[in-house]
């Protein structure tokens, strides 16, 4: 049971059961977080509102909606592959996925395998990365401040 605020300014109660549609969310979304690149999946939630909005709304065929759906179905064009699920008492687990377009490469963040991901470079990573921090330390701090114990 919720309670909604709809598009004309009133509230109203509603039930919404959707098992398959939960399921296959569960599913889909697995499946992104292994396909697709994590600036693109940023870009993708940012856009989620939108669309979930102008669909509630009733836009289907505004040109924003027809802005979205191009956008996403651009940013899904390399999602596909298998998820195992568990399903116990309303719930749905992922118990394991694959997918031909996978972004995960064991190799490529190995820290043992030769041209794997080689800890040396994260040093100017890490710096560089600080540098917007440190600024806005002496910015906001200029006498300094003590830092929280771990």
């Amino acid at each position: 049971d919720i309670v909604e605020n709809r598009y004309v300014g009133i509230k109203s109660r509603g039930v919404y059961e959707t098992p398959g549609g939960t399921i296959l969310r569960e599913a889909h979304l697995d499946l992104e977080a292994l396909t697709l690149d994590r600036e693109v999946l940023r870009v993708r939630d940012s856009m989620s509102l939108k669309y979930s909005e102008l669909v509630y709304n009733g836009f289907w065929f505004s040109p924003e909606m027809e802005f979205l759906q191009h956008s996403m179905d651009f940013a899904q064009r390399h999602v596909n592959g298998e998820v195992r699920l568990r399903l116990f008492r309303g719930n749905a687990r992922v118990l394991g996925r694959s997918s031909p377009n996978s972004l995960y490469n064991m190799d490529m963040v190995s820290m043992d395998v030769e041209g794997g991901f080689n800890v040396a470079h994260s040093e100017g990573f890490i710096r560089t990365q600080a540098r917007r921090l440190q600024a806005y330390r002496n910015m906001a701090y200029p006498t300094g401040r003590d830092l929280p114990s771990i």
